[in-house]
């Protein structure tokens, strides 16, 4: 008597991925670009240093983006802007921040 069944396939079963525990927020990679990291420790001057994208795009232009924008306010007060976290504030700095045909920048 053959005890072996006719045209039996034996193939790994693969676990079931939607059973896995999800991973802990602190286990995961949240940044997409190394340069984006966040150091609060850091001067202003490293801070404007840092870069967070430097790399060519598909039609071979260089794209480099800095991580964080410094912006001197008219009080004289410097501040690093994270290019991320900081958007909105960027984008109202560039709204308030014109240059004139000097290259002087005028406050509005």
């Amino acid at each position: 008597m053959n005890t072996r069944k006719k045209n039996q396939i034996n193939q790994p079963v693969s676990e079931d991925w939607h059973a896995q525990a999800e991973p802990n927020v602190k286990e995961q990679n949240l940044t997409v670009n190394p340069g984006d990291k966040i150091d609060e420790s850091q001067t202003i001057e490293e801070k404007s240093k840092q870069v967070a994208v430097d790399v060519p795009d598909i039609t071979g232009d260089w794209i480099k983006v800095p991580t964080y924008f410094i912006v001197e306010y008219p009080n004289g007060e410097k501040k690093a802007l994270h290019h991320v976290r900081d958007a909105e504030e960027i984008s109202d700095v560039i709204r308030q921040a014109r240059v004139d045909e000097n290259g002087n920048r005028i406050w509005w």
